[in-house]
């Protein structure tokens, strides 16, 4: 069982640039420092991405923010899960090199970014987390806008602290924050749409790391509930050196139950039917897609390849205690990405 738990707070570096504790956590307590890397600047590679999945409204709005060193990008979709359509589109400048100034701690520090077509801002505002954007060439010039509020965010999260075999200066440290509620308005296409704190939720994916060139990677992502109880889970895997812990956990009225390892069964065509199942029997899903929103950027020194297919979880979650969650129709995405950058 791959499931060492970091529970005492010190730096996530030691002084040659190496991970001093490899393992998982509840929250941010290794401590992550940008200037203790001792790798050169190109490698480092950190992003905030949002997804708000409204299930009042049958779409998911997702929002990054990303500093790869040597290119900046800026992204939203817009995935209509009911007309299973979506819109990706991307900003993208030269050489941020740190610039991007993404925060040390998924806790404080605010960033944006702002040209002339996209205008996108992650904030905090007390315990709450404010998400603003307007995107006036989105889709044809269609346009794109939100003001959105986060609630709630529960007390524990899924934080995983991981190597490489290959390269000791390599890491990547990562939070993921689910089942936050989400307020406020989207804007597309002319219409409005209000999100209702009670059924609409947000996760968030904090990556902070210097990562290797070439990497795969499998993640999947639900944030909801379940007879009312606040329910979500996070699961993946494809990278490093990850015998000290795997990042499955599940969430059930914001704590975190640990598993471990899980497989995604995939076919070539990506909207198959997909099967997801741990090695420990407490996660066995079967997983029904609705869109694959698939994006190839190749800019010659960053090429990646995603699939993130958005779609229903039917099956079952065990939690710590043995009470089984019993799944039925639980809308979530799951995803392949391979990424040389």
């Amino acid at each position: 069982m791959r499931n060492h738990e970091v529970v005492n707070s010190h730096n996530l570096l030691d002084e040659n640039g190496h991970l001093i504790e490899p393992g998982w956590s509840k929250t941010l307590v290794q401590k992550y420092d940008r200037n203790m890397i001792k790798k050169r600047k190109t490698r480092i590679k950190e992003w905030d991405y949002y997804y708000i999945m409204s299930n009042s409204n049958k779409f998911c709005l997702a929002l990054t923010i990303s500093d790869l060193s040597y290119l900046g990008m800026y992204s939203v979709s817009f995935i209509d899960l009911d007309k299973a359509v979506e819109h990706t589109q991307s900003e993208l400048t030269p050489f941020p090199m740190g610039k991007t100034n993404l925060p040390s701690h998924s806790a404080r520090g605010d960033v944006s970014f702002k040209n002339k077509n996209l205008d996108v801002s992650f904030k905090h505002i007390g315990d709450s987390r404010a998400i603003k954007m307007n995107y006036k060439s989105f889709d044809n010039k269609q346009g794109v806008s939100c003001d959105i509020i986060l609630t709630d965010e529960p007390r524990d999260s899924m934080v995983i602290a991981t190597p490489w075999a290959e390269d000791k200066k390599a890491f990547y440290y990562n939070q993921k924050i689910n089942c936050m509620r989400a307020s406020g308005t989207v804007t597309y296409k002319g219409k409005t749409y209000t999100l209702n704190p009670e059924t609409d939720f947000a996760g968030l994916d904090w990556g902070r790391g210097v990562w290797t060139r070439d990497n795969v990677w499998y993640w999947g992502s639900g944030s909801g509930q379940i007879d009312g109880v606040p329910f979500g889970f996070n699961i993946g895997y494809g990278f490093g050196d990850t015998s000290a812990a795997s990042e499955n956990v599940i969430f059930y009225n914001g704590i975190a139950n640990k598993f471990d390892d899980v497989v995604f069964n995939i076919s070539d065509n990506y909207t198959d039917p997909w099967t997801i199942k741990s090695s420990d029997g407490r996660f066995d899903m079967d997983f029904t897609p609705i869109i694959d929103r698939s994006a190839l950027i190749d800019v010659k020194v960053i090429v990646t390849d995603q699939h993130q297919v958005f779609g229903k979880m039917n099956g079952t979650a065990i939690l710590d205690d043995g009470t089984k969650i019993e799944l039925k129709d639980f809308v979530c995405f799951a995803e392949k990405v391979h990424n040389k950058y």
